[in-house]
């Protein structure tokens, strides 16, 4: 897959297969349209294209919208996307004058102009130019006269795969892992980096390593106690992860990420780290004592280790 920064930069072959969109977490209704684009290539030998856009538009167009919580980081999106078999993944920067390029500029200068697109595979609702004035039947109108075709994903397909961004959102803020994990096809992952903390975990026997989320517009879980596992340095660990306002020990609102690794030791402080969610093991709950944490932590580390049992290194994608 060739990944391009600026549409400027791509250069068309003939016969290019498009699609277009965000596709945020790059979950199983993102790769059945993936997939259609890449059998289309195939049958009429030509190549398939992903255009999608940096920054998110709604990070562009409501700046002081801090409430947006994407599945993926643009990083983690690249990563999932190469596994999609696609020919080439465009970047577009979007900007405010970007967004105001009207539909007719759109179609005219990006799509045929830029992308030289054969056949257009897009949402029924998809929407695009200055105010979102365009729409699938401006494209079906406008195809002709342009030299290319237009094949509508409609509501039907889209309702049965059942699955959106949004639905995953709120499967993961609900503390549903399982359901958002499937949804997804993978297993949902948040990276960062290892900060020092209170060190009261250390003090029961559950070190934790503080976990500060790479990006701050990524979607971290509900509140509770799941197990994990952790990719550093090369290495796959296992571990439980609490990740709320620490009830026990703190009277502060501010939801933390903290892990603790199995069979780990080393000092993290500083260094990147990958926490995968695997299963959920309980509610996050204030207990009246430092030992009831313990004797419940144990008991908790068990569950953890049995949902972690079985795997491996290639159970994870991200």
């Amino acid at each position: 897959m060739e990944v391009y920064r600026d549409v400027a930069d791509f250069r068309p072959a003939s016969g290019t297969i498009v699609t277009v969109g965000t596709f945020d977490g790059v979950h199983i209704g993102h790769r059945t349209i993936l997939k259609r684009i890449n059998e289309l290539a195939k049958q009429e030998g030509g190549e398939s294209v992903l255009l999608t856009f940096w920054p998110h538009p709604r990070l562009v167009l409501f700046p002081d919208y801090n409430e947006l919580k994407l599945l993926s980081t643009l990083k983690e999106r690249i990563e999932l996307l190469k596994g999609s078999g696609i020919d080439h993944l465009i970047i577009h920067p979007f900007s405010l004058s970007f967004s105001r390029i009207t539909a007719v500029e759109y179609v005219r200068d990006i799509l045929v102009r830029d992308i030289n697109v054969s056949k257009l595979v897009i949402g029924y609702d998809h929407h695009f130019g200055r105010n979102r004035e365009g729409n699938l039947e401006e494209l079906k109108n406008r195809a002709p006269s342009y030299g290319f075709e237009v094949e509508e994903i409609s509501a039907q397909e889209i309702d049965d795969v059942n699955v959106s961004s949004t639905k995953i959102r709120n499967a993961l803020l609900q503390g549903d892992l399982a359901r958002a994990n499937e949804f997804l096809g993978y297993r949902y992952s948040v990276r960062g980096i290892v900060v020092a903390g209170e060190k009261i975990g250390r003090s029961i026997g559950f070190p934790t390593a503080n976990v500060e989320p790479d990006e701050s517009y990524k979607l971290i879980p509900g509140k509770g106690v799941y197990s994990v596992s952790v990719f550093y340095d090369g290495l796959l660990y296992r571990g439980m992860a609490n990740l709320g306002s620490r009830p026990t020990v703190s009277d502060s609102e501010e939801r933390i990420l903290e892990v603790n690794l199995f069979d780990f030791e080393g000092d993290l402080y500083e260094k990147e780290i990958k926490v995968t969610f695997v299963d959920r093991i309980r509610d996050e709950i204030k207990f009246e004592s430092l030992d009831q944490l313990r004797a419940q932590l144990q008991k908790d580390a068990l569950v953890a280790e049995r949902h972690l049992s079985d795997l491996t290194d290639v159970d994870f994608t991200v």
